[in-house]
């Protein structure tokens, strides 16, 4: 079988792998989100935080809380990180700079995971176990909360409430991140990946008496950075290492974690607001983008387009023979279509188009499908802008499943959107205005390329980098961490904003001129609505970069 042959293999497994899981792993979405009985881990979680489960919230309730619990874990995270050296399983390591810090504290509870660190050469067992690693859960747990929330804002009528945060953390975290990853981390065990922490010991190298740190809780923690699309290897090489990502079967596996929560939310929304074809609308509108972007991504790859990949035969580099090169350039799709930044490639050694695509695949929100529960509400707010502009067209009040989109609506989905390029575009252009763009491998096209993709990365909450910039500096980790923060809260609050004023609404019944929001012709819409916007946005950046040294 050629290679060609097997990258299409191994994608149309995936899709199909995809489509038989997202219906009864989004009925148990919705069974989880919709639940009437706590459980009695549940219940003694609720009393220990003091939480009355039957208090429904605000909008503005359900924002305060998330940013309360997420200021308090950047303040705990960060002080872990800086007491490392007195805690236990420490391995000896000095305690993490105050911006590095900062930086990573901020970067793992914003469910972005952007490493500038080497987890096994700087971070100790405790502090990846009950520090990276419980925001790895949580974090994620957020996302699909805040999602959950704004679905809610669309099912409900006339009403002040969207749910409860805390009861939305505690049920998502207990009853699907937790025994997902189990699952998830038992079949990367099966498939050779390391769990334990007697390997994680130091030892004397014979060549000078180093210390070499191999090992760790890998496959527990692979699991659940895969699942909660986070990122955050234990290794350097994220995905790349043996001990994390084994064998071909286990790469296919880790991208299928990658997309199942968010493929299979959609299945949720359908069902909460009453019309399970508006699921379906979303989904392939998800599906449509992502099969797009690895077609594209593959094709750059294969025909290794640039002078040292046409004189070899291949664009190998940086990539592991294990996986080939269509199979590392379905992973890097994956990873950058979602909120992940987990890669088993390198992403700087992509070829120039290639490389672009990946920026793209950010640039376009991450909403095909997007992080968990992130992806969903972003696409939402893709879908509200698409029937106002349907709208304007036929000269009538844009509706979509029953709900009026209105000026403080739309105004409240076009800061959403706006957020993440001008965080992007104005990082870009400071770093190079402070004199902070130099590379440290390239210059020219491909050194801004360097540049727009560590903010675009950042500001989007994706994680991954080209890798070729040094960002261990007081500036590259105060900028980027601040990027990470408003791009992550800034649009939640939008969403939940907007939740409280579609909750608020009375249901309009369909009408003669209502826009069919679950055919065909809506999902293109959609599509080309996000492409458009993306194009508009990001073009002049994207020819400078990419495109010129394409070119």
């Amino acid at each position: 079988m050629s290679g060609t042959s097997a990258g299409v293999l191994f994608v149309v497994s995936l899709v199909a792998a995809l489509a038989v899981v997202h219906r009864p792993l989004g009925d148990y979405l919705y069974r989880v989100v919709c639940a009437e009985r706590h459980s009695r881990v549940e219940r003694g979680i609720y009393r220990l935080i003091g939480v009355n489960p039957a208090a429904e919230q605000s909008w503005g309730v359900y924002a305060r809380a998330v940013l309360a619990f997420s200021a308090v874990s950047v303040l705990f995270l960060y002080a872990f990180l800086r007491l490392q050296n007195h805690l236990w399983l420490s391995l000896g390591f000095d305690p993490v700079v105050a911006h590095g810090a900062w930086n990573t504290a901020v970067s793992f509870v914003t469910n972005t995971n952007w490493q500038w660190y080497s987890g096994e050469s700087t971070m100790g067992h405790l502090v990846q176990m009950a520090g990276l690693a419980v925001q790895n859960f949580v974090s994620a747990a957020v996302g699909i909360a805040v999602a959950v929330a704004l679905v809610r804002g669309f099912a409900r009528s006339r009403a002040g409430t969207v749910g409860n945060f805390w009861v939305d953390l505690t049920r998502i975290t207990v009853r699907v991140l937790l025994p997902l990853s189990v699952l998830a981390a038992l079949v990367l065990m099966i498939g050779g990946a390391v769990q334990n922490l007697s390997a994680g010991t130091e030892i004397t190298t014979l060549t000078g008496g180093g210390q070499s740190i191999t090992g760790g809780p890998v496959a527990s923690q692979e699991a659940i950075k895969d699942l909660g699309t986070n990122g955050g290897g234990f290794y350097n090489v994220n995905s790349a290492h043996p001990f994390e990502n084994p064998t071909a079967w286990t790469n296919w596996w880790e991208i299928f974690l990658l997309l199942v929560i968010p493929f299979s939310l959609p299945r949720v929304f359908g069902r909460m607001v009453g019309q399970v074809r508006q699921g379906y609308a979303i989904v392939a509108v998800m599906a449509t983008l992502a099969l797009a972007s690895v077609a594209l991504t593959t094709a750059f790859e294969i025909s290794g387009h640039g002078t040292v990949p046409q004189a070899v035969g291949a664009a190998l580099e940086g990539k592991e023979v294990r996986f080939d090169v269509s199979n590392s350039a379905t992973f890097a799709a994956a990873t950058t279509l979602t909120s992940t930044g987990s890669v088993n490639s390198f992403h700087d050694s992509y070829t120039a188009l290639g490389g672009g695509m990946l920026l793209v695949n950010m640039m376009l929100g991450e909403v095909a499908p997007g992080g968990v529960g992130a992806g969903l509400y972003g696409l939402l707010i893709l879908a509200v802008i698409t029937v106002f502009v349907a709208g304007l067209m036929v000269g009538r009040t844009p509706e979509y499943v029953g709900r009026k989109i209105g000026a403080r609506e739309i105004k409240l989905a076009s800061l959403y959107f706006l957020v993440p390029p001008a965080l992007v575009l104005i990082g870009t252009a400071a770093a190079f205005a402070t004199g902070n763009h130099v590379t440290a491998l390239n210059a020219g096209p491909h050194g801004l390329s360097e540049v727009l993709y560590a903010f675009t990365s950042a500001s989007n909450n994706n994680g991954s980098a080209f890798a070729g910039l040094t960002v261990n500096t007081p500036w590259w980790n105060t900028a980027l961490g601040l990027c990470m923060l408003i791009g992550r809260f800034a649009p939640i609050i939008l969403v939940l904003a907007l939740a409280g004023s579609l909750a608020r609404q009375q249901p309009t019944p369909a009408s003669p001129g209502t826009l069919p929001t679950h055919r065909p012709l809506f999902v293109g819409m959609v599509v080309g609505v996000t492409v458009v916007l993306v194009a508009l946005t990001f073009l002049p950046a994207l020819a400078l970069g990419p495109l010129a040294e394409g070119l």
